[in-house]
């Protein structure tokens, strides 16, 4: 079976507290991207394994701890699977967690708050759309389709976010104080976690003539509407024009 694992973009992000084993607690609206992955499954009996190629397959860890064998396992369903990648890594796109996600659904796997353990965008993706996320990710509420034009502006470099979240609670949890556009309360700690990024913001807001946002804890930033002339003017960076998906 060849399944599509659409790349999520968080449109507004809030942290609403952390818990006491440590998992911060969020208020988003996610949609689904119409870039994706390309996941052909097969099943197989015994040990799953995983290949992997595309674009952006350098550096990926085929082994046990990549989130498509670790979903696999959780699922408790055995495959061969050969991963497409198109969306990149630690850019804040949810790749990962969609490529899981994808499998998750192939084996008939719904327990949100095992995937959210899992990963805390996996149940989102295993939805799709566009929806309203909360709680550690594993509460999903789908939302009206809303057909929007976006611009990612990926830097040749991803961010970590263990290391944004961690960021965040040692600067104190600071809140994004929003914009028409929406808010991501995880930008402040991602660019004193990675300062490039603000020096790719400042460079889009230039040439484009408004402010980005962020893309989750990063790296990519993204603009509504499509703003094609940004990839001649940002030559070192990846620009995706894409849009919004209904729901699979």
């Amino acid at each position: 079976m060849t399944i599509s694992a659409h790349a999520k973009l968080t449109l507004d992000l809030r942290v609403t507290g952390v818990r006491d084993d440590g998992f911060h607690l969020i208020d988003a609206e996610m949609v689904s991207l119409d870039l994706a992955d390309t996941l052909v499954i097969s099943p197989a009996a015994g040990e799953s394994t995983l290949t992997v190629d595309g674009r952006y397959a350098t550096g990926i860890d085929t082994g046990p701890t990549n989130l498509v064998l670790r979903a696999l396992a959780l699922s408790g369903a055995g495959a061969t699977v050969n991963l497409t990648k198109n969306i990149p890594h630690g850019g804040g796109l949810g790749g990962g967690s969609a490529d899981a996600a994808a499998v998750l659904r192939w084996a008939g796997f719904d327990d949100m708050v095992a995937a959210s353990r899992l990963g805390a965008d996996i149940p989102f993706c295993m939805v799709g759309g566009r929806a309203r996320v909360r709680g550690i990710g594993e509460i999903v509420e789908p939302l009206p389709h809303d057909d929007i034009d976006i611009t990612l502006v990926i830097p040749p470099f991803g961010v970590s976010t263990p290391l944004v979240y961690t960021t965040w609670d040692s600067i104190g949890g600071p809140r994004h104080p929003g914009s028409p556009q929406g808010a991501n309360d995880l930008e402040p700690a991602a660019l004193v976690a990675e300062p490039r990024l603000s020096r790719v913001r400042d460079r889009i807001t230039d040439v484009a003539g408004t402010a980005p946002l962020l893309a989750g804890s990063g790296s990519t930033w993204f603009l509504r509407g499509h703003y094609a002339w940004l990839a001649d003017a940002l030559a070192d960076c990846t620009v995706v024009l894409t849009r919004t998906v209904r729901r699979d």
